[in-house]
């Protein structure tokens, strides 16, 4: 007969209990672990989770919570059906303020929501973890790189991003990032825990489909159809690091504003007394 403490993690626990392998951070010595994964996966129940076990297990005591807008955190990853006021045994669970953006262990361990359209809202404050949603949706991805700068608390401060991939810069850069630890996985993964309905619907409608492929499957599609220029063919003709660059005729200077608050977007192209064309990469500067 099981005693209550065994009857409280067999309906409440997580590893070993109802997380699916992927749902597992993984071990080793990472910074960043990346779940791209479809719709309906699982991804928000697994960055939740994971944020109760640091929080009870490793010793956390300020997470940073970032999602696109204000009302995603609040409404997914605190609220949400698998947020953090609904995981884990009631006893255990945090007490959250609303007007102060904040929720509280019993433990002391405190979490802070952010929106990623506000990121001069994370310079300053610091944390040792942090667990960053939907990122490919992120308006401001400079975001992130303000919550990296304020992640420098304890030994070992990391950060755990969930999102379905799309084709931008920042998913880019993280799978690129030799301290990421990236975990794949597909909608179909989860199909115990999703309504009939819903997959009947959605594969009926989206399987085999390029946005089937990018909200099932969790592909990142980089090129699109038709294009002149792929990014395969644009790495294949990349300069070689090192390589002398021949003496250039003529550079040209093309300046795209965007928001203010990254300033003007700078392009080059020059070309070469042979005749050959070279775009150099882009760059952002206050011009």
């Amino acid at each position: 007969m099981l005693n209550e403490r065994q009857l409280e993690e067999l309906r409440y626990g997580w590893d070993g209990v109802r997380a699916r392998k992927e749902q597992i951070a993984p071990p080793g010595d990472w910074r960043t672990w990346l779940l791209l994964a479809g719709r309906g996966f699982g991804k928000t129940r697994t960055g939740a989770e994971w944020v109760r076990s640091q929080v009870w297990n490793h010793g956390r005591r300020r997470v940073a919570l970032v999602a696109p807008t204000a009302a995603d955190a609040r409404d997914v990853i605190v609220e949400g059906e698998s947020g953090l006021l609904n995981i884990g045994a009631p006893k255990e669970r945090p007490y959250y303020e609303p007007s102060k953006r904040r929720l509280t262990w019993p433990n002391g361990a405190i979490a802070t929501t952010y929106s990623a359209d506000e990121p001069e809202r994370l310079r300053g404050p610091q944390h040792d973890a942090a667990y960053c949603d939907e990122v490919a949706s992120w308006r401001y991805p400079e975001a992130y790189d303000m919550l990296l700068f304020g992640l420098r608390l304890g030994d070992d401060p990391r950060v755990v991003v969930t999102t379905t991939p799309k084709p931008v810069k920042i998913v880019r850069e993280l799978v690129a990032d030799p301290t990421t630890v990236v975990t794949r996985g597909s909608t179909y993964e989860n199909r115990a825990n999703l309504a009939p309905a819903f997959l009947a619907q959605i594969i009926k409608k989206y399987e085999g489909t390029r946005l089937g492929r990018q909200e099932i499957e969790a592909e990142v599609l980089d090129d699109v159809p038709g294009a002149l220029w792929t990014r395969g063919l644009l790495e294949e003709l990349r300069w070689p690091v090192g390589k002398p660059v021949p003496d250039l005729s003529r550079i040209v200077v093309a300046i795209e504003h965007q928001h203010p608050s990254c300033g003007p977007h700078k392009q080059r192209r020059s070309s070469s007394a042979e005749g050959r064309a070279y775009r150099c990469e882009a760059d952002h500067s206050s011009l």
